[in-house]
């Protein structure tokens, strides 16, 4: 059975666990009248139309849910067919949430029904709490079938984590995590331990630019790789899921063979000088380029869709990983010698006690881009990527072109305040108009936000931003009649959390200095690129800011290239842990050139290098420093394409 597409009845025991029976105690058990139900998690329908999986909250929630990701046309509803336990009358509870209660905005934009066999419950949901919930239905007659559908009604980011049909209709579940966590694994009778996944030399997790190349590197240099990856496509903020085109500058002296699997797995397009790829067509971040190349590794093992959820340790050494699958839940237990913390929030040095440091506190924020199009250009129209592209096309084939939007009344309240791509606004490439509001790094928020667990609450500030700029535009300035919202990323483009502390913890002073390391094994090309709310905009939003200013000048320049430690690139404390990417051992000022993708894929070229001779010689990361850097320099300067 595909998980979640039905569930049918585990009795009351069941249940109990549901109703918070992991800490209850008394006759609770003893007060269910029928423990009969039906269980549904979203992201198990059987066809999710044009909702979105969104796993990014999941050790916040305990589950992925879908989203109604459809820029203001509502999107095609998701289905799954449900066997029930018997005929009769349920209760309908309904997990979800009113996205926008956070800030106390009216209107309540992500509503949305539940159909069964076609026909909608009385309530509409998405328009209580601000909190995840189980949002009451009410009752309904079944038999012992029924298609359930998941009916968008505003294409406005409504959500929905899972559904529960209930015949004791006084029953009310919890909204404990723990308790819900239990609940479902106990529903979907998965084994209290995880699979055996096999052991490996190197389990690398996280699948953005840096994890990818550490594994292809690893993989090439003859060790046996385990590459964990938590969305459906490669690549981090360098996919088409988020769309942040990828800088730094690749193959330079000494080493001019790193950089070589940067340039494989990336399509080979040359950013012309002004030039703005940021939030660009899908065929641009060629996704599947990415895909090919590690499945063509005989060496490297991919989990795709999985998120790695804990560790185990013993004695300051990670023995394993557990990564659970966001489609099926399964939970999978990998060994390994060596482990490489790719995942950008440092996730496994977190979870294994990794020093690390990480303050809530002035932080750049995460973005998501967005791009409009032109629907009185055919081209365009063809070329479009929305949910809506054949309804689209008929109209404009007859002349039909004119594209309203609506107000959004719940949105950031922009209708007299300056931002970029209003007209008269100018911005610092001195840009205005649409070249200034779409595409643009600094529509940015979450300044003073935890990065990894308030992430669902900043990215949806970002689209509170970008559907009040487009209300804006369209509404108030009535400008761009026949343009519309093209395509946005669901999945938020990060810039900093937590960073794992290593040997050397590289700072910007060190770049300006050109502090010169005898470990060079990355080179840095992006000047020191710090970002901070943008003072022109603060007004009104103080606290909630969503544009974005950078540090710039000769303060923050240091000659073009500089080659970062090896030693900046493994665990100071947790011995057979490498990381590569953001997370990497910099203080808040070295990240800024380290953490653009070309220079974090670079990082993890040496690290699979690094650990290959770890494998080899037995040795952790450390001592490849301290007795074997000549045989890594050696490799450093081998081709990217090689293989032992």
């Amino acid at each position: 059975m595909k998980r979640r597409q039905f569930i049918g009845t585990l009795g009351s025991g069941s249940l109990f666990l549901l109703a918070g029976g992991l800490y209850a105690c008394g006759d609770k058990k003893e007060s269910i009248k029928n423990g009969e139900f039906a269980f549904i998690e979203a992201e198990g329908f059987d066809n999710y139309g044009g909702w979105s999986l969104d796993q990014q909250s999941m050790e916040q929630m305990g589950s992925p849910y879908l989203l109604a990701h459809g820029l203001g046309i509502a999107v095609e509803d998701a289905v799954a067919q449900v066997n029930f336990p018997s005929k009769g009358t349920y209760r309908v509870w309904v997990r979800t949430r009113d996205w926008v209660a956070p800030w106390n905005a009216p209107g309540a934009p992500g509503k949305f029904q539940v159909l069964i066999d076609g026909k909608a419950l009385n309530e509409t949901f998405g328009t209580k709490n601000a909190e995840w919930h189980w949002h009451d239905g009410g009752t309904v007659e079944v038999d012992t079938q029924a298609t359930i559908a998941l009916h968008d009604l505003t294409g406005f980011e409504g959500r929905c984590e899972a559904i529960l049909f209930c015949k004791d209709v006084d029953f009310k579940p919890t909204n404990d995590i723990e308790a819900l966590t239990k609940f479902r694994r106990n529903l979907l009778n998965l084994p209290d331990k995880p699979d055996d996944g096999g052991s490996f030399d190197l389990i690398v997790s996280g699948g953005g630019l840096a994890g990818t190349c550490a594994a292809i590197s690893a993989a090439r240099n003859g060790i046996k790789v385990a590459l964990i990856q938590d969305r459906p496509v490669l690549g981090g903020n360098g996919s088409s899921e988020v769309r942040v085109w990828p800088e730094g500058h690749t193959n330079k002296e000494p080493f001019t063979h790193i950089g070589d699997i940067v340039n494989e797995i990336l399509p080979p397009i040359v950013k012309e000088k002004g030039q703005v790829l940021n939030g660009v067509h899908a065929k641009y971040y060629d996704d599947s380029r990415k895909f090919d190349v590690v499945s063509n590794e005989p060496n490297i093992t991919l989990l795709i869709n999985h998120r790695a959820i804990d560790v185990e340790t013993e004695n300051n050494e990670i023995k394993a990983i557990i990564a659970q699958s966001t489609i099926t839940a399964r939970q999978t237990r990998l060994t390994a010698k060596l482990f490489a913390d790719c995942t950008g929030d440092a996730s496994i040095g977190f979870k294994a006690g990794a020093d690390y440091e990480y303050k809530v506190e002035n932080l750049m924020g995460s973005s998501n881009l967005f791009n409009v199009l032109d629907a009185s250009n055919m081209d365009e129209v063809l070329a479009c990527e929305c949910k809506d592209k054949s309804a689209l096309a008929l109209k404009c084939e007859v002349g039909n072109v004119e594209q309203p939007f609506p107000r959004c009344e719940w949105a950031l309240d922009l209708s007299d305040k300056p931002f970029p791509g209003r007209k008269g606004v100018i911005t610092h490439r001195n840009e205005e108009g649409l070249q200034a509001f779409a595409n643009m790094w600094y529509w940015e928020s979450g300044f003073n936000k935890d990065q990894v667990t308030q992430i669902e609450l900043i990215r949806d500030h970002n689209f509170r931003a970008m559907y009040g700029a487009w209300d804006a535009i369209k509404n108030v300035d009535g400008m761009y009649p026949n343009h519309r919202l093209g395509w946005s990323a669901f999945i938020a483009g990060k810039r900093e959390s937590r960073r794992l502390m290593g040997d050397v913890v590289l700072d910007a002073e060190d770049f300006k200095s050109q502090k010169e390391f005898d470990d060079k094994a990355y080179p840095c090309s992006w000047h020191v690129d710090i970002h901070f709310p943008k003072k022109e905009y603060q007004e009104g939003f103080e606290g909630n800011e969503f544009i974005s200013d950078f540090t710039r000048g000769k303060d923050y320049k240091y000659g073009g290239l500089y080659w970062g430690p090896y030693r900046s690139l493994y665990s100071r404390n947790i011995k057979n842990l490498f990381m590569a990417g953001r997370n990497i051992s910099v203080t808040k000022t070295g990240l800024g050139p380290v953490r653009v993708m070309k220079t974090c894929g670079m990082m993890g070229e040496t690290v699979g290098k690094a650990a290959s001779i770890c494998v080899k010689n037995k040795v952790s990361p450390r001592k490849v420093y301290e007795n074997h850097l000549d045989e890594l320099q050696n490799l450093m300067g081998k081709p990217g394409s090689e293989r032992v």
